[in-house]
């Protein structure tokens, strides 16, 4: 049984990554390593091998943008940031979420 609920956690974490990435960004401009902090801060536990193609395919739907800043740590960072664009879905994310809350507290009654 807790396999199962590991499984369906896993998967519905999954649905919401995107979503999250872009509310991180939303609140300020970071980088790989910090966005995943973040996320793992929140319980969502991602890898880098995970994160960077979901960066990538929402730089290439003009959700974000990136910058390359030079790091007093190693090499140079790449920071990411959210477009116009982006804010504008995460209005209709929003929305989209309120509806599936709203929707499972309704079947849950």
């Amino acid at each position: 049984m807790e396999h199962i609920v590991d499984n369906i956690k896993s998967q519905m974490r999954k649905g919401l990554l995107e979503y999250c990435i872009l509310l991180i960004l939303n609140k300020k401009e970071a980088y790989a390593s910090s966005i995943i902090e973040e996320l793992k801060q929140a319980n969502m536990i991602v890898v880098e091998g995970t994160l960077y193609p979901l960066l990538i395919r929402q730089k290439n739907q003009g959700l974000l943008n990136y910058r390359w800043e030079e790091s007093t740590q190693g090499p140079p960072r790449k920071y990411y940031m959210i477009t116009d664009k982006g804010r504008s879905l995460i209005s209709e994310m929003d929305l989209a979420w309120q509806e599936i809350v709203s929707t499972i507290e309704t079947i849950r009654k």
